[in-house]
């Protein structure tokens, strides 16, 4: 499979190439500079310089060309404004989804937050950021040219994975090393049947192939 990734410098980002280059899929990610091109190929994944803040959904389109499955894993991150939360969150993430249905890429896996909502209340950065989150998703996943996946891991570590999780439609608060998440997301773009979904990821004692299965056939 040739899968394309947004935010493909991220700490996610670089853990999920890293795992498609190993089981032998094209890894591509959208970076913004240059210099981060060695990483990703470092990874075992090919870069795309395009900036989602100023790219046209035909630029986007173009980078997705032949793609099998797109990931949406970019984000404004620590120490970004509400603006950035707009720009990068929300409008990244939107352009992203409609780049993928004109250029004919069905399969979808956004991974966005724990607590993500549309309508949620509060005026501090956090609050942009979860409603910029949950509009997203709200678009992403009412496009009928999509499959799409929803992913909202709990609070992200950098401890080693264990390959054990919970994976629910609610889980409860909690956390997830980001090598989790990245071996959830390689084991969601092999299960189509997940498409449809909005799951909560934390830590657990489930293996991943075996969470994975299990949402697939509720």
């Amino acid at each position: 499979m040739r899968i394309v990734i947004a935010g493909g410098h991220g700490q996610i980002a670089l853990r999920l190439e890293r795992l498609l280059a190993a089981r032998g899929d094209e890894g591509a990610g959208i970076v913004r500079r240059a210099e981060q091109g060695d990483d990703l190929r470092d990874a075992g994944a090919e870069p795309v310089l395009l900036d989602l803040e100023s790219a046209s959904v035909e630029e986007v389109a173009d980078s997705l060309r032949g793609a099998d499955a797109a990931v949406f894993a970019a984000g404004a991150g620590p120490g970004s404004d509400v603006a950035r939360k707009e720009t990068v969150d929300k409008a990244a993430a939107v352009l992203f989804a409609d780049a993928a249905v004109q250029a004919g890429v069905r399969r979808f896996v956004i991974v966005s937050s724990m607590g993500a909502d549309p309508h949620h209340q509060g005026d501090e950065i956090f609050d942009a950021y979860l409603r910029a989150k949950g509009e997203a998703d709200a678009y992403v996943s009412g496009l009928d040219a999509l499959d799409c996946t929803i992913l909202r891991p709990g609070a992200l570590t950098n401890d080693p994975g264990k390959g054990l999780v919970r994976l629910e439609a609610r889980t409860g608060r909690g956390s997830i090393p980001r090598d989790d998440v990245a071996t959830v997301l390689a084991e969601l773009l092999d299960t189509p049947a997940t498409a449809g979904l909005s799951l909560e990821l934390i830590g657990g004692s489930t293996p991943v192939s075996v969470a994975v299965k299990s949402v697939a056939g509720n």
